[in-house]
């Protein structure tokens, strides 16, 4: 039987360096981190998955004799989950692209073109995002009924109406789009921009077809973040909106809960259906958020 012989001068099979005490610490902490935000997740979908009678003759902390997906047909059925979910859905989308068109635009000209006011006007903008919401909720829920939309909305006025909560989240959500996306259009060449004015681009020309494409990464990264944000909020929607019909998904659980009594398990198995919309834009958009997210990482 012929053998491989070792090539001389090749070095000898290094050992295995040994494990370090801090480096098992270190992995023992992100164990236990990880479970720790897992296990309210985990814990909802085990009560999902059971009969409330079970888990009130047994209680929750005990092995299951059933588990079922009863309650997560019922909770889709006595929420009226579809309806609220293309309630959300004609909310999200117009404030998420609305909001990336105008804060990129901001983006471009604070970023691209000098001028005195240059920092001052994206300190502007980004300042909203550092005024709690709490503290204009009054003056902006009168705004909203004194604002008179005869003919566009069906409410009549700004308030009870998507239109609404649409700009209350392209207001709040600019500044923050707007502060990204003008430090990631810093980073990009200068020299792409002296080019297309040689050739006699226009302003449009440069931020639409020379700009914009460059930013999709940084794009991407934002996109996934408001529409996580907005599909989640429960404060705007519950003080601008009156009618129950008008309410986003985060509302529809309000219909699982009765006037004497509410089932924990079914309330649990709504909240996992509403979670997995964002599951989906998080997946879809998963490699592209992860690339934004260390763009300029590498720079020096």
């Amino acid at each position: 039987m012929s053998t491989l012989s070792t090539p001389a001068g090749a070095p000898p099979a290094q050992r295995r360096a040994p494990v370090r005490p801090a480096r098992v610490l270190l992995h023992v902490f992100l164990a236990g981190t990880a479970l720790a935000w897992l296990a309210p997740l985990l814990w909802a979908v085990f009560s999902a998955l059971r009969p409330y009678g079970e888990t009130s003759a047994k209680g929750y902390v005990s092995w299951p004799d059933t588990l079922t997906l009863e309650n997560f047909t019922n909770a889709f059925e006595q929420s009226d989950m579809l309806h609220y979910f293309g309630n959300t859905l004609l909310i999200a989308v117009p404030a998420v692209l609305l909001t990336l068109f105008l804060s990129s635009m901001v983006a471009f000209y604070v970023s691209r073109f000098d001028f005195r006011l240059n920092l001052a006007l994206l300190l502007v903008f980004t300042a909203g995002n550092l005024l709690p919401q709490q503290v204009i909720i009054t003056p902006l829920y009168r705004m909203y009924l004194l604002t008179d939309l005869p003919g566009i909305t069906a409410s009549g006025k700004l308030y009870d109406s998507a239109l609404g909560l649409v700009l209350i989240h392209v207001a709040f959500q600019s500044g923050f789009c707007a502060f990204v996306l003008s430090n990631y259009m810093r980073s990009l060449p200068h020299e792409l921009t002296e080019a297309a004015l040689v050739d006699g681009a226009s302003a449009w020309r440069l931020y639409w077809q020379i700009t914009l494409p460059l930013c999709k990464p940084a794009m991407a990264a934002l996109a996934t973040l408001l529409s996580i944000w907005i599909y989640n909020d429960f404060f705007w929607a519950l003080v601008l909106i009156s009618t129950g019909d008008n309410m986003p998904i985060t509302s529809a659980l309000n219909n699982l809960s009765g006037q004497y009594f509410t089932d924990p398990n079914l309330v649990a198995a709504g909240a996992l259906l509403t979670a997995i919309p964002t599951l989906i834009v998080y997946f879809l958009l998963q490699r592209q958020f992860v690339s934004g997210l260390t763009l300029g990482s590498a720079k020096g």
